[in-house]
């Protein structure tokens, strides 16, 4: 889902030496929903058949399409990664296309990923800039078609990450992914902070989110506190029952994730210490031509 912390796991594996995970560009999106129209369509598929096209002539056209894009977009480096938002829908078919390939589900609290959505007016559809119910409803039928996904890839082929336990177990947590992944530890993956701008490219608008130019800490987790209205708090089992169903306190004002690691209390205390530093790196990426 959007908002949820794709930017900042990309980020953090695009420091590992054998992996180039591109900035996302949603193209994958689209070619997917080219294929599943041409599918869906009795007409389309019936035309494109007619003309000598068979399911798998398309299939090959579609794979090598993606592959292009991920091989040039990730630099022709070992392992290729590509982060755009809803293709775990379409895993089953990403996984004929491609059989070896693995699937990381970021899942967040609601709550955080709707208050970011709003606050930083960011426009998604199916999101709204000041409907909060309708923003509730949208994430819940959003991530219940996702998790249905990775469940049916299996454990092997998709990996639920919480965005809440990256932040406050950084190393635990990434070391569970690449143990999924099958990739070796290597240590610069806890220091994403100290390659954006060089090995790590970002969108401008992507370095404004505080966690990407920042070292990781508890700041993110927190935000949305106080800023639910009550009456949407009181409907929100209803509005987004996956919440609940992922493992989420629903009924707290400000539920309590976990104690963080030691290295991310020193690291949130570095941020707080030095607000002028990092706000002016922040500026400093915004407008520079990377």
């Amino acid at each position: 889902m959007p908002r949820s912390g794709t930017t900042l796991i990309r980020t953090i594996l695009n420091t590992h030496p054998l992996l180039s995970c591109g900035e996302e560009t949603r193209v994958m999106q689209k070619i997917l929903g080219m294929r599943n129209m041409w599918r869906q369509s009795k007409l389309e598929w019936n035309l494109l058949i007619s003309a000598g096209m068979s399911e798998d002539i398309l299939d090959s056209a579609v794979r090598a399409f993606i592959y292009e894009i991920l091989v040039r977009q990730s630099h022709y480096n070992t392992i290729l990664c590509i982060n755009d938002h809803f293709v775990l829908k379409d895993a089953s078919y990403i996984s004929k296309l491609f059989p070896n390939s693995k699937f990381l589900l970021l899942i967040r609290d609601a709550r955080a990923v709707i208050h970011s959505i709003m606050s930083k007016n960011v426009t998604i559809i199916g999101f709204s800039l000041t409907d909060y119910r309708k923003n509730f409803k949208s994430w819940n039928n959003g991530i219940d078609s996702m998790v249905k996904a990775c469940i049916n890839a299996g454990p092997s082929n998709c990996l639920f990450v919480y965005y809440e336990q990256l932040v406050l177990h950084p190393k635990s947590t990434i070391k569970n992914i690449f143990k999924f992944l099958t990739i070796p530890w290597a240590d610069s993956v806890l220091h994403h902070d100290k390659l954006i701008g060089e090995k790590i490219l970002l969108f401008k608008t992507a370095y404004f989110s505080d966690q990407i130019i920042k070292l990781i800490n508890l700041e993110s987790l927190t935000k949305w506190f106080g800023h639910i209205p009550d009456t949407v708090k009181r409907e929100i089992d209803i509005l987004a029952p996956m919440l609940k169903q992922l493992g989420y306190d629903t009924q707290s004002e400000m539920p309590f994730y976990g104690e963080p690691d030691h290295s991310v209390i020193d690291n949130s205390n570095n941020v707080k210490k030095n607000t002028s530093f990092w706000n002016d790196q922040m500026r400093r990426f915004a407008d520079s031509d990377v």
